[in-house]
C-alpha cells in the first residue's frame, strides 16, 4: 500500500501539471483545439483585440499618473 505522501505529491504533481497546460493553452492562439471528444473554437481575434486595449490603456493610465 502506498503512503499518504505519495499520494500528496502524485496529486499535486497531477494538478500542477493540468493548471500549466491550460495556461500553455490559453495563450496559445490556436483557433479550434480538440482532444478526445472535446472540441474547443475560440474567437482568437476578439481576444487581441481586448489585449491591445488593456495594454493601451494601462500606458495611458501610467502617463497621467507621476511616478514616485
Amino acid at each position: 500500500m502506498l503512503s499518504e505522501v505519495f499520494w500528496v505529491a502524485f496529486i499535486t504533481t497531477i494538478s500542477g501539471m493540468l493548471i500549466k497546460l491550460a495556461s500553455m493553452a490559453y495563450k496559445s492562439k490556436c483557433r479550434e483545439c480538440s482532444v478526445c471528444c472535446i472540441k474547443v473554437v475560440r474567437d482568437v481575434d476578439l481576444e487581441e483585440k481586448e489585449l491591445e486595449f488593456r495594454i493601451n490603456n494601462n500606458k495611458t493610465d501610467e502617463e497621467k499618473s507621476p511616478s514616485v
